[in-house]
Parts: C-alpha cells; structure tokens; sequence
C-alpha cells in the first residue's frame, strides 16, 4: 500500500491509510443481544473492578456452538449458559465461549461471566488523590467509544448490537454512582451503598456508562423529565453557568428533529482527566471538569456552549439513531458538531451562525492540507478512533449545511424528522440518509454525496471579474484550481454545482441589494457574461457562503473595497478583506483600517485585523493599535495576535501595557503574554532585554494563576519563543514538574519542543532526557503534549522516543500521531543551520524593505 497519492496536478496529500489499515467489517452476527446486566463491585483504592456480566441473547439461526465475545485483559472465572458451566478459551483479546447445547433459533439463551479486572488499560479509569496532586478527586469513569468497552466488560462490542441494560454496582459512600436510564433502586450496606440503574431502550455497547464520584448534583427539569448536572463539590455555580441552558436546548432539538427527548432522563457528569470533550453516552453525557466556566472565561468562552448542544445532539443522531459501522460516524458527529451552528444561529443570528460555519470549514480544510485526505465514509483503516478527526465532525456539518441549502429549510427539517422518525431505536448508514431525503423530499443528492462524502477534497475556485462599460456586461471567469490544466487529464477532481453569483447595488450608503444569477460550475475553466442595467457596486461568489470551498478573488481594488463595505454576508466581506490584503499599499490599508472600526460584526473586525498584519507597512501599526479598544474581546484577541507578527518596539510596547494592566478576557491576556515573547525574539533595532521580558513572564506566571491556567499557558508560550535563551529552558522545566496544575503542566511540556529549536546541544538532550522520563506516564494528554514537544524539535534523536512511545501506548490516536510527528521530525532535519541563517537574513530584509516602501506610500499619499 502507497504512503501517498497524487492527484493529477502533483499536489501530494499523505494518506489517511497508514501501514497496516486494512478493511473492517461488522462480525457475522450469532443472534441479537436482548439485554446486558451488570452486576459490579468497585475496589476504587485498587483499581479493580469484580464483578458478573449477565448477556441474554437470541439465537438468529441453529447450530452455533461456539460464541465469541469481545474481552481485553481481563480475568474470566467461569462461564454460564442456562445456569450450566461451559468451556471456554480466552486469549486476552476474544472470549471463545464452547456451547455444551448449540443453539436453537429463537429460543433464548442467558450467559453469565464471572470476571475482574485490575489496573484496566481502557475503558473504566479511576481518578484518585496521589503524592503530586493530593486534592485530586475520587473518582471512577467509563469511556466506550469507540471499541472500549470490552476493558470493562466481555461483550459483542460493535455499534450493530442494540439492546436494553442494567448495571447495578457498589460504591463506598459517600460516593455517588451514575448510570444509564432511570435509578430503580439503592440500597444502603454498611460503609457502602448500592445503585441500580435500568436502561429500558435499547443502545450499543459503546454507550453503557458509569460515572462515580462525591458529586454536587444540580436538578433542573425538561417537560418534567430530570435534567442533572453533576460537579466537584464547589463548583454549582460554575454547572450552572455553563450547562444551564440544557432544558431550552432539549426544547430546539426535539422540534428540529420532530421527535420529543427520547429517554427519562438527561444527566451531564463533569469528570476529573477526561480524555475527550465530551462523550454522548445514552442519557447520561460525561464531560471534561475543564468546561466548567467561572464567571470570567464565561465572557468570551462559546466552547462550552457548543459541547453542551453537541453531544445533546448525539441523544437523537448517535443514541437514538445508532449508526451500525464506524465508517458512517460522519451521520453523527456531522449532525452534532452541525447543531452546533443551529443553535448558535438560534441563539446569536445568522450572522454568528456563519463565522462558526466558516470556522468549522478551515478546521477540515487545514486538516486536509497539512494532514491527510480521504472520502468520509471509509472501512479501511488500522482503528475506529483514527476516522473521529476533522472530516466527519466539520466536514460532515458542512456537508449537512450543503444539504440543507439544497433543499430549502422547511424540506431539509421535514427530511431530518423523517430520517430519525423512521429510524429510531434502529442501526442505519449513509445510504438510509439519503432514502429518507428522497422520501421526504423527493431529492435525490447521491450527486453531492458522490462529490463531498464518497471521495475526498473539495473544490478550490479563483474567481476573476472585469465590467465592460459599452457593452454593459459582468463578465465573470470561474477556474477549478483543484483540477489538472491538462485538458487530456482526467477531470475526476472537478465539482459540478450550480453556485449563485451576486452583483451588489447600494444607493445612498442604504444596505446592499443582490442581483443573483445561479451558473454551473463543472469545467476547469468557465466564463459567464452577465447582462446589468449598470455596473455594479461589488461581486459575490456563492452567494450565502453555502458551499464548503476554498475561494481565490481577483477582483479589481474598488470592487474589493466595495465589497467590504457592502456585503451583507460577514463570510463574503472577511473573502474580501484577504483579497485585498494580497493587494497591499496604503489605499487598502485605509479601507481595513476602516473595516476595524466600523464592521458591526466582531467576526469580520476579527479577520480584518489579522489581514492587516499582512500588509507589510508600518502604518499597519497605527491602524491596529485602535484596536485594542474595541468592546469585543474576540477583536482585543485578534489585534494583540496581528500585533505580534508586526514585531517593533512600538507593538511591544503596546502589548507589555496589556500584560501589565491585564484585561477583562482570560484569552486576551493569554495572547498578550504569548505576543512579548514573540516579538522579544525577532531581530528588533530597539530590542527589548531578554531579562527584562523574562523578568515580566516570570511575573505572569506567580500572580496569575486561575481558570484552566490559560494566562499562566499564554506565558510559557511566550517564554518558548526566546529559543536561545536557558534561563527560558530553565523556567518552562521547572513547570513540566508532577505537582503544577495539569493544564499549565501540558503547555509547559509542550513548549519545551518549541524552545528547543535555539538551544545548545547540551540543552537540547537535557530536553530528550526529560520527555523520554515524561513518555513512560500513562495519562493520555501527557503522552500527547509529548509528542506535540517531539514532532516540533529539529534533532534525529526525537525519532526513538516516539517510536518507543508509539510502540507501548494502549491507544490508537497516539499510535498515529506518534508517526505523523516522525515523518514530521524527518522533514524537519532537512533544514540545516544554513538555511536558517539565510531566512533571518531574509527577514531583516523584509524590515528594511518595509521601512521604505512605508514612506514611498507616505510620500505618494502627500503627493496625491
């Protein structure tokens, strides 16, 4: 198998299919799984778990005399059928179950497995105090998804199987358990209290939970249906904040999906180390405690709000609706990570709704640039966890939005209601989305699904635009960048889409009004010519912004500017504030400067302010400082992050003022603290002492400590960034030490791979020492913030610790990543010192440059 494929122009794209991938099926099925009861005793300061698994099956057909069940490490004790002890073989892998009696169909049968298990690899995690972080709470999770579920318990472990379940586990008190379903029973015993509870619809394996702990609980209510929010005692506040717009959000989804909340219950367990955001199991999500808002973060933090209707979401696309193979995942988490762009659109407007939507797109787009590409839907790879990355969560939401625009509002919900009303409590693929799209709508979208989710990429236009005024014609010429110019070539990567083109008209300072055509785009090359009463104002391609897409517009200066100004979509105004960014000179600078002031919509002032970092003239400066004034937080951001790339005296005088007088934002104050050490580290005429910048990042790092570290991580940012310096080395090490909060631990062990670039040989393996020691850690964030550190040194050595860390982790995604930052080490190695110099001697070129074309514009300005 190729580690690479081409495309007909030589773009290389790395494979999703790494060595060893190969097709995945479901298992022939022995009958279905009726119901699975657990009966659980947790031994929490031993990590163990002993306990029995009780798994009624119906036999599909007669004669099977052999089960096999999914079971990881764990120690099997004896197995029952009807009561009857049976013969087994166990691997540590597969439980080979030997039927004394083989099957009858349809005749039930009752297996019972005796089983324990201790120090579990994955699936069941126990969170307790030790020597570094004694106030560490108690606690004890289960994360299924996506074949997990077999460290815990012997099981059919794949999304096909749907049955009822039960757990009923004890727990020492004052501890809480929290499971599935309704609470049937408890019942005390001594120092110790047992909880019972039923699940009575039917869901996989993947989504069967408990969650223990001494949790604060929270009661709200949905149509008189329990809502709950459990946290660490101390933090009701914070639940409350961050979680308690649940009960609304269950109202929006069961009338966009046009099926009322499904279970008896919605619980939301905040838990201590998660190692996702979130996870959807059935009426009861678990999330990370690192959601949780203080009043502060709960100022410029969506990212909580977003998680709370995602995996509420995943209650109806994923739970209610179970998708039967981990090939369709994108049905899913498409449609969850989507109602995220729903509710931000009920919620904050259509405005919000689309920068979100943009945001989503660019996270699929880096990945398939810089990562890999690949169809959607695909059975081969190495592990399930591999396909959850960009393309089936943003990608899939774009793809849903495509749908939607396709069929118009009212038919796209009618066609959503039909798809989960049709298949609830049933296992479905991409296929019975399209069905229920025809059969609500009479569509048929294999077309767009052939393009978007059966093959990997998307189109990439440049759209040019010239009037003629005798002639009165637009003419507008459209070319698939993505596609070969080799007109023999195959055309396999075209698109064919019927894109609206908009001509903008707009009297008087009024808002703008579209003339709209919709042309097919399906060669690489197309012109259309478009007859106008006059010319217009400005152009928009795709009007709305609806199709997923990377857009080149090479317009002329006056109609960008218009367009900036005009457009009434906030994506097609940010479009236009990057074509005129690559333009450059001072008349574009004016009208970003402008557009920083004036926009009325946060996400375009955004974007603006990081366009106007790009063009290269010092009155670049006077144009952003403006903004660290502005009301929005997201725009102090974004300004103090284009400031940083400017790298003078003045933007670092500027931004020390931040870090200094603080700011109402945690993440500007992050990104503040992160742009000294940037600028500190260019090659400035007035450079800042290096002792006075630590001196300063030193200050940040004892006096603000607070909501997720994320200050305290902006200045170990900061601090990577003076790459000579040891005194910088020294003090991100002392903060990589067992004992200093998690999140700011990670950053730090992160950052040492970026400080190592600069440093001295010795340095550079007291570094390799310290993240070989830091590999041997089990905790899964840590052997990710290590292999983050690795893939960014420049240093051969690198390769042995990630090979070593990939070869011995129990989990998939570091398996991948540990080879992606090898290759990505590799690639690195090839830059030797003297290209290096050759690039700082560029970039003080660059200044030099800029200095005088700033008062050649300046001169030509007066001149004018």
């Amino acid at each position: 198998m190729s580690y690479y494929f081409f495309d007909t122009e030589n773009h290389h794209y790395k494979s999703f299919e790494l060595p060893g991938a190969k097709p995945h099926y479901n298992p022939d099925r022995p009958g279905q799984v009726e119901h699975i009861f657990l009966d659980l005793d947790l031994d929490i300061s031993n990590q163990r778990l002993q306990g029995q698994c009780n798994i009624t099956l119906l036999p599909i057909r007669n004669g099977i005399d052999r089960l096999i069940l999914d079971a990881v490490n764990l120690n099997i004790e004896s197995v029952l059928v009807d009561k009857v002890s049976q013969k087994f073989d166990y691997d540590g892998q597969k439980l080979s179950v030997k039927l004394d009696s083989p099957t009858i169909a349809n005749k039930r049968i009752a297996i019972a497995i005796a089983y324990s298990v201790q120090k579990p690899q994955r699936g069941i995690y126990f969170i307790q105090p030790e020597k570094h972080y004694p106030h560490k709470p108690t606690q004890v999770w289960t994360q299924g998804e996506d074949e997990d579920s077999r460290f815990w318990f012997p099981c059919f472990d794949y999304p096909g199987q749907l049955s009822t379940s039960e757990i009923r586990v004890r727990v020492p008190k004052p501890l809480i358990a929290i499971s599935n379903g309704e609470l049937i029973a408890t019942e005390e015993n001594g120092d110790d209290k047992v909880y019972h509870w039923l699940q009575q619809q039917i869901h996989p394996t993947y989504l069967m939970t408990l969650a223990v702990g001494d949790f604060a609980e929270i009661r709200d209510e949905w149509n008189g249906k329990p809502v709950t929010y459990y946290v660490e005692k101390g933090r009701e506040a914070d639940a409350k904040r961050s979680m308690g717009k649940t009960p609304r959000m269950m109202e929006f989804l069961s009338e966009k999906y046009g099926y009322a909340y499904a279970y008896p219950k919605y619980a939301q367990v905040c838990v201590d180390d998660f190692i996702f955001g979130g996870m959807e199991n059935t009426s009861t999500t678990l999330l990370t405690d690192r959601c949780l808002l203080d009043a502060k973060a709960a100022l410029d933090n969506r990212n909580t709000e977003s998680l709370v209707v995602h995996e509420l979401a995943h209650q109806w696309f994923g739970d209610l609706v179970v998708i039967k193979h981990w090939s369709h995942a994108w049905v899913k988490e498409g449609m969850a990570s989507y109602s995220e762009v729903m509710w931000t659109e009920h919620e904050y407007g259509a405005d919000e709704a689309a920068y979100y939507r943009l945001g989503e797109a660019r996270s699929y787009l880096a990945e398939d640039s810089g990562r890999y590409r690949r169809p959607m839907v695909t059975h081969v790879y190495r592990e399930a966890i591999e396909l959850y990355d960009r393309h089936i969560y943003e990608k899939g939401s774009c793809v849903y939005h495509m749908i939607r625009t396709e069929l118009g509002d009212e038919m796209f919900w009618q066609a959503m209601q039909r798809f989960v009303q049709d298949n609830a409590h049933k296992t479905v693929e991409t296929i019975d989305l399209l069905r229920a799209i025809e059969k609500a709508s009479g569509r048929n979208l294999l077309f767009l699904f052939d393009q978007y989710v059966y093959r990997g990429g998307h189109p990439d236009f440049k759209v040019a635009y010239s009037w003629d005024g005798d002639a009165k014609l637009a003419k507008i010429t459209v070319t698939q960048t993505q596609a070969a110019s080799d007109n023999n070539a195959s055309n396999s990567n075209l698109f064919d889409l019927k894109v609206p083109i908009g001509f903008g008209y707009s009297q008087n300072g009024a808002p703008a009004e579209l003339k709209i055509f919709k042309v097919r785009v399906h060669e690489r090359e197309q012109t259309f010519y478009f007859p106008l009463p006059e010319k217009p104002l400005f152009v928009s391609f795709d009007v709305g912004n609806n199709f997923l897409k990377t857009v080149s517009l090479e317009y002329p200066v006056p109609e960008l500017k218009a367009q900036l100004e005009f457009d009434p979509h906030p994506t097609s105004r940010i479009y236009a504030a990057e074509a005129l960014a690559k333009k450059g000179g001072l008349e574009v600078l004016k009208a970003l400067e402008t557009a920083l002031q004036k926009d009325p919509f946060w996400g375009v002032r955004v974007e603006v302010a990081a366009q106007l970092a790009e063009i290269k003239l010092d009155q670049a400066f006077d144009a952003l400082v403006l903004g660290l004034k502005d009301e929005n937080s997201y725009v102090r951001k974004a300004v103090v992050e284009a400031l940083a790339t400017i790298k003078t005296h003045a933007s670092y005088k500027a931004i020390k003022e931040v870090v200094e007088d603080g700011d109402a934002s945690y993440y500007v104050e992050a990104a503040a603290a992160r742009a000294v050490g940037t600028i500190a580290a260019a090659s400035l005429e007035e450079k800042p002492k290096e002792e006075k910048v630590l001196k300063l990042l030193k200050t940040v790092l004892e006096e603000k400590a607070g909501w997720n570290e994320v200050v305290r991580s902006g200045a170990i940012a900061g601090l990577a960034k003076l790459k000579t310096s040891e005194a910088a080395l020294n003090l991100i090490l002392e903060y990589t030490k067992a004992g200093v909060p998690q999140p700011l631990r990670l950053a730090a062990i992160r950052a040492l791979g970026t400080v190592s670039v600069g440093q001295t040989p010795a340095n550079v393996e007291r570094i390799l020492d310290h993240l070989a020691e830091l590999a041997k850690e089990r905790f899964f964030l840590t052997q990710v913030a290590v292999l983050t550190a690795l893939g960014n040194m420049e240093t051969s050595k690198a390769i042995s610790i990630l090979q070593s860390l990939g070869e011995q982790t129990a989990d998939g995604r570091v398996r991948r990543y540990a080879e992606e930052e090898i290759a990505k080490v590799q690639k690195s190695i090839g830059t030797d010192s003297a290209v290096k110099q050759l690039r700082e001697e560029l970039d003080q070129l660059k200044q030099q440059n800029q200095e005088l074309r700033s008062r050649l514009e300046n001169l030509e300005a007066k001149a004018k």
